[in-house]
């Protein structure tokens, strides 16, 4: 036998509501100043820093609940995907289409500290992006449109790099995209001919 579901009260769905808006107030301060303080983020979204410890015990567990958020979101992203495609070049464009917004709304997360997010926690979010993005390139390669010098595995996390590389620039503005620019540079840096890759990202309505 199974709990029934805990029914919404006014007061869980205010509690929701308040959590949100912290984080989202610490989404927009983190990526203003990296070092913004649990009060700055308090005025940010309106309420006193009790409010702020009453859903978060410090720092650390609101920059954990980011990643969630983050994690939760990748995973919508890639679940959003149409189903596996014949064409591997047509997939892989998917994917970075599908994934930029998400880096792009949580791309403060790259300024943190390393101490604030910690390289298991890191790893774990990315990991269904790096299986997903694994086997694709994979996939490319046994059909031959994409290099195969580099295994399946190494080239999609120099892929990851290249990619988070690109949002420290949109971080640093000195780059702007929607996710169409990225996509024909990930294409490109596989190996795809760069007019192939253009005409294949334009083809998807980018």
């Amino acid at each position: 036998m199974t709990d029934a579901p805990v029914a919404d009260t006014p007061s869980r769905v205010r509690a929701r509501l308040t959590r949100a808006r912290i984080l989202e107030a610490a989404r927009r301060e983190l990526g203003r100043d990296p070092d913004s303080s649990l009060g700055d983020i308090a005025e940010a979204a309106g309420v006193v820093r009790r409010t702020v410890y009453g859903h978060f015990d410090g720092r650390a567990a609101l920059v954990a609940g980011l990643v969630e958020d983050a994690a939760q979101a990748l995973r919508r992203a890639l679940g959003t995907r149409e189903g596996r495609e014949a064409d591997a070049v047509t997939a892989l464009a998917r994917f970075v289409l599908a994934v930029w917004p998400v880096g792009d709304r949580y791309r403060m997360l790259l300024r943190l500290a390393p101490q604030d997010l910690g390289a298991e926690k890191v790893a774990e979010v990315l990991a269904p992006a790096r299986e997903t993005a694994a086997a694709v390139i994979g996939r490319g390669q046994r059909a031959g449109v994409f290099q195969a010098a580099v295994p399946a595995g190494p080239m999609s996390r120099a892929l990851e790099g290249y990619l988070l590389g690109l949002l420290e620039c949109v971080n640093g503005g000195t780059w702007a995209d929607d996710g169409g620019g990225a996509a024909v540079a990930a294409l490109v840096a596989v190996g795809v001919d760069r007019d192939r890759a253009a005409a294949c990202v334009r083809g998807l309505g980018r």
